[in-house]
Formats: C-alpha cells, sequence, structure tokens
C-alpha cells in the first residue's frame, strides 16, 4: 500500500478508533451520549462517516506498511483516531485485523444523526441532530433553525447560545443538542453550512416524540359468560402513552374484530391536561355461540402509534361460558296422571331440569312459594281439600335468572275441581255485587220518596192554615149588613 493511498475502514473499526477520541474533543462529549444509545451496526452516525460498501474486506495497517507522510497531521498516524479528509470522508487506522459485515443503511436511531431522515426520540431523553458539512471546528459557517409547538414561526438559533439553551442549543462541533425532548419538540429542524471548500450542505429532521405506557390491564373482568346473551367481558386500560395508540381485543390468540353483533368494544380516550400523555379504555362486548368453546381466553394489547414498536400485552382471562336451559325443557310430571286423585290419596311432583350444575328447585301453589326445602320432587300425602289447587316448580340456575315449568293440577275424586271452584266464586261474586247494588238503589229510590211526600204535604198545611186565618177576619154577611144599615 503506496503513501497517500486512501483506505475505507470497516464500519466497527471506526466506531471503536472514535471512542479513543473521545476524552480529547469535548465538543463531541454530548453527542457520545446519545451515540451510546444506539443499536449496533449505528456507527455511521458516530463518527460522521459515510456507510461502508455493503461487502468490505478485511484490513491490516501496520506502522511498518504505513509510511509517513509531512502532509498529514501528527494524530492522523496515531492509533485509536478516526479521521476525516476530502469529501467523500475516507478514514485511516491503524489497528489489528478484524473483518466484521457492514450494517444496514437503515439502522440508526435517534442519537447523534446525518441526513434528510425522520427521527423518533422518546420523551425526557437527549436527542443530538448533526449539521452535515460543517467543520468540526471553528470558525463555522452554519444556521440552525427549527419550527416546533414551542414556535409559532421558524427560530434561528444563535451559535453563541440564549434564552433557548434549555431548550436547544449549537454545540462547539456545529450538532444541535436538545437536553430533554418534549412532546412541544416535535416538528422540523435544518441545518445550513459552508464547508472549508465553500460548498453548502443542508440538513433536514422530521423529529417525531414517543412515550411507552405502562403495560395494559384487563379491569373489571366477567367470570362467565352465557351462551346467545350479550356481556360484558371486560375494560381493557393503557395509561401514559405517546402518541395515543390503540388497543386490540384477542379470543384465543386472534384479534377481535367488532362487527356491532357478537363482538363490539365500546373505546374511550383522555389526554392529560398537564403532560399531554394519552389514557386509552377499551370495553369488549361479546355474544357467546351457542354450542362454542366452554373455556375461551380473552386479552388485550397496546399498539403504539409510530412504527416498529413491538405491542404490550395484558395478562390473558379465561372465561367460562354457560348454555342457557330453554324453558321448555323444565318439565313437571304428576304421579297419577291428571293429579286426580280419591280422598286420602298421594300424589307425586317431579320438576325435571336437565341441566349442568343441578338448579335450585322451588315449588309454588296457586301463585304463592310453598315454604319448603329445594328439592325437585314434591309428595303429597293423604290428599284432602286443602290439598287442592294448581302446582308448578321453579328452576334457578347459577348462571341466570329462574325459569317455571307448566302448571299442572292437583284435585280430589268426586269434588269441583280448582277450576270450577273458580268460576263459580266468580258467578257468585258477581251475583253478589249485583244483588247489593240493586239493593242500595232501592233503598236510595225509597229516600227520594219519602222526601218528595214531606215536600207535598207542607204546601197544603200552609193554605188551610191561612184560609182559616181568613174566615175568622171576615164578619157575618147579612147580619152585619142590618146592623149597619139601621144604627142611628
Amino acid at each position: 500500500m503506496g503513501a497517500g493511498e486512501r483506505v475505507q475502514a470497516p464500519p466497527r473499526v471506526v466506531a471503536t478508533a472514535a471512542r479513543g477520541r473521545q476524552s480529547q474533543e469535548p465538543g463531541k462529549e454530548a453527542g457520545w451520549q446519545q451515540g451510546q444509545q444506539l443499536e449496533p451496526g449505528c456507527w455511521s452516525s458516530v463518527c460522521g462517516v459515510s456507510p461502508a460498501p455493503p461487502t468490505p474486506t478485511p484490513i491490516l495497517l501496520t506502522e511498518s506498511t504505513l509510511p509517513l507522510s509531512p502532509k498529514l497531521p501528527t494524530t492522523f498516524q496515531e492509533p485509536g483516531y478516526c479521521f476525516s479528509i476530502s469529501l467523500i470522508r475516507p478514514v485511516i487506522v491503524l489497528l489489528a485485523p478484524i473483518s466484521l459485515p457492514a450494517p444496514p443503511l437503515w439502522c440508526c436511531l435517534p442519537g447523534a444523526v446525518v441526513g434528510d431522515q425522520n427521527i423518533t426520540a422518546r420523551i425526557g431523553k437527549p436527542l443530538v441532530l448533526n449539521c452535515k458539512g460543517a467543520p468540526k471546528k471553528p470558525p463555522q459557517q452554519l444556521e440552525w433553525k427549527l419550527n416546533t409547538g414551542r414556535t409559532e414561526a421558524w427560530k434561528v438559533l444563535s451559535p453563541q447560545g440564549g434564552p433557548w439553551d434549555s431548550v436547544a442549543r449549537v454545540l462547539p462541533n456545529g450538532s444541535l443538542l436538545l437536553p430533554a425532548v418534549g412532546i412541544q419538540d416535535e416538528g422540523t429542524f435544518r441545518c445550513q453550512a459552508m464547508s472549508r471548500n465553500g460548498k453548502e450542505t443542508k440538513s433536514n429532521y422530521r423529529v417525531r416524540v414517543y412515550q411507552i405506557p405502562g403495560k395494559p390491564e384487563i379491569v373489571d373482568p366477567a367470570s362467565e359468560l352465557m351462551a346467545g346473551v350479550p356481556s360484558k367481558v371486560g375494560t381493557c386500560v393503557s395509561k401514559g402513552g405517546y402518541p395515543a395508540g390503540t388497543l386490540s381485543w384477542h379470543l384465543d390468540g386472534k384479534t377481535l374484530i367488532p362487527d356491532g353483533k357478537g363482538v363490539s368494544v365500546k373505546e374511550e380516550t383522555k389526554r392529560h391536561p398537564e403532560t399531554g400523555l394519552f389514557t386509552l379504555r377499551s370495553e369488549l362486548m361479546v355474544t357467546p355461540a351457542r354450542g362454542g368453546a366452554p373455556h375461551p381466553t380473552f386479552s388485550c394489547s397496546f399498539s403504539p402509534g409510530l412504527p416498529r414498536r413491538r405491542a404490550l400485552h395484558t395478562a390473558p382471562i379465561q372465561l367460562r361460558v354457560w348454555e342457557p336451559v330453554p324453558q321448555e325443557e323444565v318439565l313437571l310430571v304428576v304421579e297419577p296422571e291428571g293429579g286426580a286423585v280419591a280422598p286420602g290419596g298421594t300424589v307425586t311432583l317431579t320438576c325435571e331440569a336437565p341441566a349442568q350444575p343441578p338448579p335450585q328447585i322451588h315449588w309454588i301453589k296457586d301463585g304463592m312459594p310453598l315454604p319448603l326445602p329445594t328439592s325437585s320432587v314434591l309428595l303429597l300425602p293423604e290428599v284432602g281439600p286443602e290439598d287442592q289447587g294448581t302446582y308448578s316448580c321453579v328452576a334457578t340456575h347459577p348462571s341466570h335468572g329462574p325459569q317455571e315449568s307448566h302448571a299442572v293440577s292437583v284435585s280430589i275424586i268426586g269434588s269441583v275441581e280448582g277450576p270450577e271452584l273458580g268460576t263459580l266464586a266468580l258467578a257468585l261474586g258477581i251475583l253478589g255485587g249485583l244483588g247489593t247494588a240493586a239493593l242500595l238503589i232501592g233503598v236510595i229510590m225509597w229516600q227520594r220518596r219519602q222526601r218528595r211526600g214531606e215536600e207535598r204535604k207542607v204546601p197544603e198545611n200552609q193554605e188551610e192554615e191561612e184560609e182559616r186565618r181568613t174566615e175568622l177576619n171576615q164578619p157575618e154577611g147579612p147580619e152585619a149588613a142590618e146592623s149597619s144599615a139601621g144604627g142611628p
């Protein structure tokens, strides 16, 4: 290898060599702090060199094979340094032989970055943006400007520092440092620089921030479901994420898609007024199919709003599905058939409700519950008139409400059966009511007649009294006339 020949170092070698320079270049200290957070292979953004070819060749350089050149700095010849020359930025490194594959061009994550690209940074962490083409040491001709949530328009930053230093400041090597990225720092950052040879270079960055929330959880989970009946499974909650992201439900490992029928989801998104972080809630309602899986497993996952981020999953919950018992399956069997027995006979009532687990059975007579312990068999020994009536049973399942059987009648042979007694009582009641009404009407009519008779007698008595008074006041006609004529 001749003197002055350019050598391209493998990517891992460059990153290793750059570490030896960290302690001697204070201006790159902040950039190195970010570089330590990069994934393996993110070497191009650390030293500021261009990516290596896809298939690098192992290189072995020693002091004996590399002649000294008076045109190069002395530090260029010392092991443990990387030095950039010309626009294509080749480097010469004196190290032991090593051969590593080149990293993919898309590998680099937030840190000291180069080029036009989209950047994602975690909230609260530092971020360093490199100004492409800018000299690493003064004198420098560069300008940083930004347009974010903190500004109403483009804001130009001064390399000499200022009130914006707590938010973003220009480092001595020309890079831009954001000490603690926040939601308001989302936006566009641009740098325009002039190289030593007068070439102008522009860098453009679109910065987005994120915050990974805590692990989601299912609150208020159900313990069991009923087949064919809409039931709430639970509510999935995710707190403290940015951007909002989405919640998804899974059944036995498969994603549930809401259809408004068998599966429905009610979602709610809230944002904290101070931190700007999101809280998501998702309530799942399902209608299990009859004959389906008896023990389905449900889970929920949170998908971040940024790409290439892993989903967060809740702990799964396993529920039990009950099959409802149709009402017609609750049967009531009476022996003897028909429920009619001779006086003193025995009647046996059996309630059949084939369900698992066995339901609780209660008995009802003439619409009133009987104060008896739960049993599927009701025995009526020595049936008397008081035992006659209508009987039914009620089966109560642990997973749903009670179901009542059809009714049967118990009667004594030769006596009026319960329904006939009811009809007779109804007829007698109607007749008694009509008789009572007629009696009341008669009494009212008689009282009215009595009042009218008294009213008629009072005027007649008054007329007779007046006539008597008139007769007493009038003198006798002929005698009075003669006496008045024969006077003096």
